[in-house]
């Protein structure tokens, strides 16, 4: 029987999915009697483990867009991902879940993580804990870029948020600033908590008071961030010496205002950003900023399938991959 899964399996052995997964891979968790009867019914049926991977779908989840569409993160892992399987001699193919529809994403999923024709690369910005569900017990080689579960055993690639906020803040304090405000995405993805703590932590170390009134929320495009600046700006008086801005979208839309309202980034105020996007380097001034190696990260995940297939093991792995400061013009020496 050709491309028999787990699915069928399941049905034949009277075993849950999931058990019948984790006794094809060899996971703990299934007495071996069990085991045994599904290997068996397995070898029966013409099921063989994949020794290769003839393609990648990468999967774009995109919740409300209002992260993902504004910034080109994702554009760097694809690049990433292209240029590994390319030397891989592995195709690659890309598609979109739209989780907002959540019918026709259960549907979609289904049909991901049961084509065992296809390993995939799951984006995973926008996604939520429930979110992951759809993605439980996949059939074929699974991976999540910048994302990850902690309810679904998924292996993962993600950035080190909180190390990469503290480090910039801790930069900050490093040139002379002593009250540093924070600027927040009005739209909450998971990294977004994390960067915060990071501020949070070097802020406590130091042991600088945290104003809240300077933690301001902008929306996460950069018309929508501008906006929000702007009326934050016309309502206080009182202004931090710098602002950590959750990524660089954000903090262009809040130089913009900050310009309007006649103050100079940095003389009157600095800001430091993070993902160094492309227009960083361009804005007035250069924006100092985390570079986030997005397209190693395409790199790792094709060989996190390839080690899924070759190396199975019992354990899920999760790699943190940190971010490297990129000084620029945008933080002035107190």
């Amino acid at each position: 029987m050709k491309n028999v899964g787990v699915r069928e399996i399941s049905r034949q052995t009277g075993f849950s999915p999931a058990t019948v997964s984790n006794a094809l891979n060899h996971k703990r968790g299934v007495n071996s009697s069990t085991a045994e009867v599904i290997i068996r019914t397995a070898r029966m049926l013409g099921y063989a483990r994949r020794g290769h991977v003839s393609n990648i779908n990468f999967v774009m989840a995109r919740k409300t867009g209002l992260v993902l569409d504004e910034g080109t993160f994702h554009t760097g892992v694809i690049n990433g991902i292209a240029a590994k399987a390319r030397a891989e001699g592995i195709q690659t193919s890309f598609s979109t879940l739209e989780l907002g529809d959540r019918a026709g994403a259960a549907a979609q999923a289904a049909d991901i993580i049961h084509d065992t024709s296809s390993a995939v690369i799951l984006l995973g910005t926008e996604m939520t804990e429930e979110d992951y569900d759809l993605f439980s017990n996949p059939e074929t080689p699974l991976i999540v870029v910048d994302g990850t579960s902690d309810r679904i055993p998924l292996d993962a690639i993600v950035m080190s948020n909180e190390t990469s906020s503290y480090r910039a803040t801790r930069y900050l304090i490093d040139h002379g600033h002593r009250e540093i405000g924070y600027i927040a995405g009005s739209y909450r993805i998971r990294n977004f908590p994390l960067r915060e703590r990071g501020w949070r932590r070097a802020m406590r170390e130091a042991g600088l008071q945290i104003n809240p009134g300077y933690r301001v929320v902008v929306g996460t495009k950069p018309s929508t961030s501008y906006t929000d600046m702007l009326a934050w700006l016309g309502s206080n008086q009182s202004l931090p010496t710098a602002f950590f801005v959750e990524n660089d979208i954000m903090a262009f839309g809040c130089m913009r205002a900050l310009s309007e309202r006649g103050l100079k980034v940095p003389d009157d105020i600095s800001l430091v950003g993070f993902d160094d996007l492309s227009f960083a380097t361009i804005a007035n001034p250069p924006l100092t900023t985390m570079h986030v190696p997005n397209q190693e990260m395409g790199v790792m995940a094709v060989q996190g399938i390839l080690d899924q297939i070759n190396k199975p093991s019992e354990y899920t792995r999760v790699m943190h991959i940190g971010t490297v400061l990129v000084e620029r013009k945008s933080v002035r020496q107190l």
